[in-house]
């Protein structure tokens, strides 16, 4: 497929982030918990959020620049894309993961003015609940394209080749 596997991959995960957060927005009123498991509820919950800031609820209000950010990592990384070897299919499945969760969370920036989160895993420890911020599907493909690429580029530099 070649440099093609970048953006396909991008539109797929872009797909699947604004489906779910439509799902959530049409079901779950800002605020509001639904535990698809109920066994699973002390420890994993869709909680309908919303974030105006970055990761982790950091410089909320801020989307502007957010805005900025996002569309300068989509061209740089489609570029970088471009310029791989066409046999670098792995590299190009991480940048698609990164392109797309950055465009899905631009797409609710430019259209709500903040980024739709819902799901919440907690830890209940005694008598305190720890929990992680909730994220979205958009977070999720970041995190696992940046850890993919990660792992090719610095714990298997030498097999890049093969893996990617």
């Amino acid at each position: 497929m070649g440099w093609a596997l970048t953006p396909l991959i991008a539109i797929v995960v872009v797909v699947l982030d604004q489906w779910s957060k439509s799902l959530i927005r049409l079901n779950l009123p800002v605020g509001a918990t639904y535990a698809p498991v109920s066994a699973l509820e002390r420890w994993f919950s869709f909680t309908h959020t919303t974030n105006t800031g970055a990761a982790f609820g950091l410089f909320q209000g801020q989307g502007g620049i957010f805005v900025m950010i996002a569309l300068m990592v989509i061209i740089a990384v489609l570029y970088y894309s471009h310029q791989l070897p066409a046999d670098s299919w792995a590299i190009r499945v991480c940048l698609g993961l990164q392109i797309g969760g950055a465009a899905g969370n631009l797409i609710d920036r430019l259209r709500l003015g903040e980024v739709t989160d819902f799901a919440l895993f907690t830890l209940p420890l005694g008598d305190k609940i720890y929990a992680w911020p909730a994220f979205n599907v958009a977070d999720s493909a970041i995190v696992v394209g940046v850890l993919g690429m990660g792992y090719l580029l610095i714990v298997r530099p030498e097999g890049q080749k093969a893996a990617g």
